[in-house]
């Protein structure tokens, strides 16, 4: 016997849609958080340019007010790093390849959750100000992927606007 099964919540599926093409899927408006981090190391993302915040804490602050969306989804979880809003970059002398990496996996962690999250959201939840907060999480990703790919241009890394 088939159960019936059911279809997801087509403003579920466009949150996600969203949450997707801002973060980690290939889309229209060109690169995504994701792929703006891609390919940087650790020097250059601790590097601030023109007293503008660094790759480093950029990446950090998007991969906390994921979380504080994820909170609101969840329930309140700490965020793994201290300070708020721009959580700090590890201590000078720690910050290395592997640092650079781990708080990229942090970001990446933290999206899937959120992910994950708005995917179980039950509809019902659905009012005007989560569906804007959930999409506000898809516009912080690339308003920030657009910070980082100025700062890999400052940096002479990326392509040149033509």
């Amino acid at each position: 016997m088939r159960t019936k099964q059911t279809r997801p919540d087509p403003r579920v599926e466009l949150l996600l849609a969203n949450l997707d093409y801002a973060f980690d899927k290939t889309a229209w408006h060109g690169p995504n958080l994701s792929a703006s981090v891609r390919g940087i190391r650790a020097a250059e993302a601790a590097r601030s340019i023109g007293g503008r915040k660094s790759i480093w804490e950029q990446t950090l602050h998007a991969a906390y007010w994921k979380q504080r969306v994820l909170n609101k989804l969840v329930g309140t979880q700490k965020f793994p790093r201290s300070g708020s809003n721009w959580p700090m970059m590890p201590e000078l002398r720690s910050r290395d390849e592997r640092a650079w990496q781990a708080d990229i996996k942090l970001l990446h962690d933290v999206h899937r959750s959120l992910r994950d999250a708005v995917a179980r959201v039950d509809p019902s939840r659905l009012d005007e100000k989560l569906i804007r907060l959930i999409l506000g999480a898809a516009a912080h990703d690339l308003y920030h992927a657009g910070q980082i790919r100025l700062l890999k241009r400052m940096l002479g890394k990326g392509r040149r606007a033509n």
